[in-house]
């Protein structure tokens, strides 16, 4: 892969670029467009680990995404720099000094496919149609069209992935909108995908990049950027209809990913410590535990005088030198890289390749993570609340969407935005259409229609 050909300005779905009104470059106009967007805007009130906040403000899925763009941005922008510095001739010919736009409109639109209450939503949906009710329909016949689904249209239900989601939000053509869904520009959308294969390659991971409703417009996306189509191990796969797909990664996904991992995990840490789940003296030692042994050591004094004794405040200055000094080993981790991601054959993540002390504090934060803070009380109990509300919608939603001559479903559908296709003459895009409606939710609004829906709570009269 080459660098003049993986950058692009083009826009999917759009012949031209149209006219210019400002100064902005086209991946400054793809972050505003996000920015301003109805999906991201509706991130602020679906949650990111621990539930919505009340007295205490913690992360929810608009302030990780402004986060991670921050991040992103700096990634890019180091990146761009010294790429530069090596091939000079690059700034003739590519946008390489475009990285820090198109990373951090990525970064910005990475979490927005993901459905309401967090992985539990993704792990509700998939498992609505793998082992619950949903379960029939691997060989349902549609009674109008005598449709059933594909092998490769079910594993996109029972493998349902935010980040596949994510370019379906972003590309497809719903009712009454335009087309190539937000129009953004090839770049972009490429950085976006974490997982380049389909759902058929997806194993028991349960992650993908795009559904078979988005096989052609990722297989459009990779050869407007020229990414290597790489050969599928299908040989345990016996499924009529077309072969898997698997590519090699855009190679700025390796920077979305890196922002992503830093800022989810130090962010967690820090969010566990305003909630009182880790001590004040551990979160400073898994901080810490980071930084060379010089820079701990001024820490420790500065803590020890008059400078910073808020517990708080110690944690939020860990957590800025700790960001700063990952995002710089990622960055270098990349350039590092480079010969063996543009050909494709990069293993690992970024994270996976910085500084062996750097990589065991991160290791270690992701123990305490899984051990003290994914399994707390608090972040079980909404991830078993989001698992029965979107299970219960998912089921209901579904079933209006087969029938939608019975009373109650045409009541059901009614109340859906006709920008989904809940009456679409094909079984697996009604399907489809209901998940769009799910996964668009907020948390707030998915519990109020379960509420609703079981008669636990009536509008206002």
């Amino acid at each position: 892969m080459n660098w003049n050909q993986l950058l692009s300005s083009k826009r999917f779905g759009h012949d031209g670029n149209g006219e210019r009104r400002d100064e902005r470059s086209e991946f400054q106009r793809d972050y505003d467009r996000l920015i301003f967007s109805a999906p991201f805007r509706r991130l602020q009130n679906k949650t990111q680990v621990f539930p919505l906040p009340g007295s205490i403000f913690v992360h929810n899925r608009l302030t990780h995404s402004l986060e991670v763009s921050s991040v992103g941005r700096s990634l890019g922008h180091d990146c761009s720099r010294m790429l530069l510095e090596r091939h000079p001739e690059l700034a003739r010919v590519t946008h390489v000094d475009q990285l820090a736009n198109i990373v951090s409109a990525a970064c910005l639109a990475h979490d927005l496919g993901n459905p309401p209450f967090g992985h539990s939503g993704e792990r509700a949906i998939a498992t609505y149609f793998s082992e619950g009710a949903g379960r029939y329909l691997r060989t349902y016949e549609d009674a109008d069209s005598g449709e059933r689904l594909t092998p490769q249209q079910w594993c996109d239900l029972t493998h349902f992935e935010g980040n596949a989601n994510t370019l379906r939000l972003l590309t497809h053509h719903f009712a009454g909108r335009r087309r190539g869904g937000f129009g953004m520009t090839y770049s972009t959308l490429a950085s976006i995908v974490k997982y380049p294969y389909s759902s058929d390659l997806a194993g028991e991971h349960l992650k993908f990049g795009f559904f078979c409703s988005e096989r052609d417009t990722f297989c459009q996306i990779a050869a407007e950027l020229g990414i290597h189509q790489l050969p599928a191990d299908n040989s345990q796969l016996h499924t009529a209809g077309p072969a898997p797909l698997r590519y090699a990664r855009f190679p700025l996904v390796y920077l979305v990913e890196a922002a992503d991992d830093i800022c989810y995990e130090i962010m967690d840490i820090e969010d566990a410590h305003k909630l009182r789940i880790l001590s004040s003296a551990d979160t400073v030692d898994l901080l810490m535990a980071y930084l060379p042994a010089a820079k701990r050591d001024a820490l420790h004094r500065s803590f020890t005088q008059a400078d910073v004794q808020d517990a708080g405040e110690q944690v939020a200055q860990l957590r800025s030198e700790v960001i700063n000094m990952l995002e710089a080993q990622c960055a270098q981790a990349f350039i590092d890289g480079e010969a063996d991601i543009l050909a494709g054959r990069y293993e690992g993540t970024l994270i996976g390749h910085i500084d062996p002390v750097a990589q065991a504090a991160y290791q270690e934060c992701e123990r305490v993570s899984h051990s003290h803070i994914y399994h707390s009380k608090d972040v079980v109990d909404i991830e078993l609340a989001g698992f029965r509300v979107i299970t219960f919608l998912t089921d209901i939603m579904v079933e209006a969407a087969l029938h939608p001559a019975r009373a109650y479903s045409q009541l059901l559908l009614n109340r859906v935005s006709p920008q989904y296709a809940t009456r679409a003459p094909h079984l697996y895009d009604r399907l489809m259409a209901v998940l769009d409606y799910i996964s668009g939710m907020t948390d707030v609004y998915a519990l109020d229609l379960y509420r609703k829906l079981n008669g636990m709570a009536l509008p206002v009269i």
